[in-house]
């Protein structure tokens, strides 16, 4: 497999991770009042920006990447690749979406209420260029000189 593969799998992978950590999270705070003491303390901001570093923005370079390295003549897997990363983010973050109904108003603050609707609009460019890279072009004929 070429390199520009393995970098498209890698940020489909890591869109997976954010999707799941921010799931996860959203999950942990609607259990929170029902499952701990209220004697813990949790604030979901720092650990949603660190989720974001780690797993969103690596993963929208490591999307990038293979597009600069592919758009001139395109590549349908490498475009297939990128174009499941952006909807496996933008169902992550719908889902995360749905769980700030269930959580007690102490944790909804404005990093938890719009982190998830600003990554479902960052998923949209990502299909796109998912999806112009699915367009193959021809490639220019080598002229040979000798």
């Amino acid at each position: 497999m070429a390199i520009e593969k393995w970098l498209a799998v890698t940020s489909l992978g890591l869109f997976a991770m954010f999707a799941g950590e921010m799931i996860s999270v959203y999950h942990f705070m609607t259990a929170i009042p029902e499952a701990i003491e209220f004697s813990i303390t949790f604030e979901p901001n720092p650990k949603i920006f660190q989720f974001i570093s780690i797993g969103a923005a690596p993963a929208g370079i490591l999307a990038a990447v293979p597009y600069i390295m592919t758009k001139r003549y395109g590549s349908k897997p490498i475009g297939g690749l990128i174009i499941a990363g952006g909807v496996i983010m933008f169902i992550g973050m719908l889902v995360s979406y749905s769980l700030i109904d269930k959580m007690d108003d102490v944790y909804i603050t404005d990093v938890v209420q719009f982190t998830p609707l600003l990554f479902m609009l960052l998923s949209a460019p990502v299909i796109v260029v998912g999806a112009y890279l699915s367009k193959e072009k021809k490639k220019r004929p080598r002229k040979e000189f000798f």
